[in-house]
């Protein structure tokens, strides 16, 4: 792919950044480095080898959704100052 400032321009553009000219050289040879090693990617023989997409063994760790401190409704509103059945009650704050 041929990288030429025109191209550096556009894409400064997209990404809304001003770029003086040592900057367009210094990404124009980032672009070059970047796609350079891309091609050194594509180079390597993948026939045989299987799709992933982490690099580890993707196990389910999930675990059975299992209630294990029951209904403390009570003891959590015991130390509440002011409360309405299973609620706590607070001032109004919004005004009809």
């Amino acid at each position: 792919m041929n990288i030429d400032d025109k191209l550096i321009e556009y894409l400064a553009d997209l990404s809304r950044l001003e770029l003086d000219t040592e900057e367009k050289a210094a990404r124009k040879k980032d672009l070059a480095d970047i796609l350079d090693y891309m091609e050194k990617l594509n180079e390597i023989d993948t026939a045989g080898l299987p799709e992933m997409t982490h690099p580890f063994g993707a196990v389910n760790r999930f675990r059975e959704d299992v209630v294990t401190n029951g209904d403390r409704t009570e003891e959590l509103l015991a130390n509440a100052p002011d409360r309405k059945g299973p609620y706590f009650r607070v001032p109004r704050t919004v005004e009809e």
